[in-house]
């Protein structure tokens, strides 16, 4: 198996993070590559399914929604979709995924207040394919969302003699 990325692609991705909005023709300036190296590399990135997408970060706390919350939900047999469905239409749920141990989704969910929180959780559960949930606030983020620790680890691997 050819490794996903390597030395290139890490300096590449963790350019793109820093300056989601630099050009290729600036990344290729940065990394001291042809233009239509990077253009490649970004195309083929794409392609694989390792870079995603480019849009901003958006902070929910900045918009108005500084509580966040994770509910384990438990849902009746065969509801799967209906409640995939549901959750996707409450604004307020970020995340949900599938998990095995307790429960049968985790959700990640934001609120305006402690007092609004109520208000969504009783949306979220307000739905008959949900059996039970268990919700715990997030007191604070230390560690934010990252993949640049993942990416740096891959590009060495990538790099490394086999």
């Amino acid at each position: 198996m050819t490794a996903p990325i390597d030395a290139l692609d890490g300096r590449l991705i963790a350019l793109l993070s820093a300056e989601p909005r630099i050009g290729v023709l600036e990344c290729s300036r940065r990394l001291q590559v042809a233009r239509g190296t990077v253009q490649a590399r970004l195309d083929r990135l794409q392609a694989r399914g390792v870079v995603a997408g480019y849009g901003p970060q958006v902070e929910p706390a900045a918009l108005g929604y500084p509580v966040t919350a994770f509910a384990t939900l438990e849902i009746s047999q065969g509801q799967g979709a209906d409640v995939r469905a549901h959750l996707a239409s409450v604004p307020e749920v970020l995340e949900l995924h599938t998990i095995t141990g307790q429960g049968d989704m985790l959700c990640r969910i934001v609120a305006r207040s402690n007092a609004d929180l109520q208000r969504v959780i009783d949306r979220v559960i307000g739905f008959e394919g949900i059996v039970r949930a268990s919700t715990a606030i997030a007191l604070e983020n230390p560690v934010r969302y990252r993949v640049l620790p993942l990416v740096e680890q891959a590009a060495a691997e990538g790099s490394a003699p086999a």
